[in-house]
């Protein structure tokens, strides 16, 4: 026997080109009238299922066949969308031009703000990048983007919540301050008269990601009060006082659950350089080969990161200051400091560095030797960093551990 499909289409071959009916066979003449018009009928019924049995097998054989080149074509879609999502995470604008080229998204503002705005799959840092950008079609998908997130009846707080959950903040000023324009007139949009003007949420929405980081980043020792809080905000309200209880209402809110960041690869650096606990200019003096060079520092999460210039997306080298000690050296360069693994002073540090060609290897000192431009600054950072400096536990019980080891030798 056939398939189902082959049956059908056999059943559709023969209903569009039927075959030559034979005639219906004689009615017997040994039956009554009655009985004679009941056979008639029968046969007229049986003649009308067979019409419908075949009217469903090409029913059947045409959906078939079209669920089959559906199926194809949604599978083709699947991959090309997939495909699209990962290129948008490794470059956004091509991501998008690949979409749009395959006819897979719209070249409209509205159309890929509600793909950002979905998310799926796409990695919120790259979200954050694209919305960041200065250039027209750029700035009307933000525009789109934000209109998409309903703040009505929200405090500010719970509005910052649901916006910086959507993306990643980029590291760049400039863009920062484009998104967060956007978001402030968004609220005051859809919560007329609680601000004066679109500058006041601005500048009340910095003020709670400020805060934020001030109660929940363990390297900050001291923390802001809720008086603080409100004297630090205090005529900021197109020169007048915003009411006490809202600003004491979003203290509480950041002080009993911090802002989350959306987890993303792990390649996104955003959150960490938004607010460093001290940056500048410092020379750092090289591994291998020992000359200085001039490299923008910025101290935050525990680690010191080293770029090459201000504007660079990402460190030339990251220093983890876990177990790290720190001291003032003399040298030819006036203002010195350096990194040192107590104890042990060939040990090199745990450290790791960019190559000229993009390659990120395990950096080679046994110590960071860093000059700052007045003694004021070397004295600044050298108490920054020793506020950042943590301590691991087990590497302290391996240390005591050693030591007594040492000892029992000598002993």
């Amino acid at each position: 026997m056939g398939t189902v499909s082959e049956l059908c289409a056999s059943s559709f071959q023969a209903f569009l080109h039927p075959a030559v009916k034979d005639p219906p066979p004689p009615v017997p003449d040994d039956l009554t009238p009655e009985e004679q018009h009941e056979l008639e009928n029968i046969r007229r019924r049986k003649q009308e299922l067979l019409e419908d049995i075949q009217v469903w097998c090409v029913c059947v054989w045409r959906r078939t066949g079209v669920c089959v080149e559906e199926d194809r074509k949604n599978m083709q879609r699947n991959k090309q969308v997939a495909m699209g999502r990962k290129k948008f995470n490794m470059d956004p604008k091509k991501g998008i031009k690949f979409l749009i080229e395959n006819d897979l998204l719209k070249h409209t503002s509205s159309d890929i703000a509600q793909f950002l705005y979905k998310g799926e799959g796409l990695n919120k840092t790259a979200i954050g990048d694209y919305l960041g950008e200065r250039d027209e079609f750029n700035l009307q998908v933000l525009h789109d983007f934000v209109e998409l997130h309903e703040f009505t009846d929200l405090n500010l707080v719970q509005a910052l919540r649901q916006f910086l959950w959507s993306f990643r903040l980029p590291g760049e000023a400039q863009k920062i301050d484009r998104m967060m324009e956007a978001f402030a007139q968004r609220y005051c949009q859809c919560n007329p008269g609680v601000f004066q003007s679109t500058d006041t949420c601005y500048i009340l929405s910095f003020a709670i990601i400020m805060l934020n980081t001030s109660l929940h980043n363990p390297n900050v020792k001291d923390k802001p009060a809720v008086e603080r809080f409100i004297s630090m905000n205090r005529g900021i309200n197109d020169g007048g006082d915003l009411p006490e209880d809202l600003l004491r209402n979003l203290y509480d809110s950041i002080k009993n659950e911090p802002f989350k960041i959306p987890e993303d690869d792990g390649n996104d650096l955003t959150h960490t350089f938004f607010n460093p606990d001290r940056e500048g200019w410092l020379l750092k003096l090289g591994g291998r080969v020992k000359t200085w060079k001039r490299r923008w520092f910025i101290l935050t999460d525990n680690c010191l990161y080293y770029f090459e210039y201000t504007t660079d997306k990402e460190p030339r080298g990251i220093i983890p200051l876990e177990n790290l000690s720190i001291r003032e050296v003399e040298d030819k360069k006036p203002n010195c400091f350096e990194l040192f693994i107590p104890e042990n002073k060939d040990q090199v540090i745990k450290a790791c560095k960019t190559e000229a060609d993009g390659r990120v290897v395990e950096g080679n000192h046994t110590f960071y030797r860093i000059s700052a431009p007045t003694t004021e600054e070397k004295d600044e950072w050298m108490n920054s960093i020793k506020a950042a400096i943590s301590r691991d536990p087990f590497y302290e019980m391996l240390a005591t551990r050693k030591k007594k080891v040492s000892s029992m030798k000598r002993h």
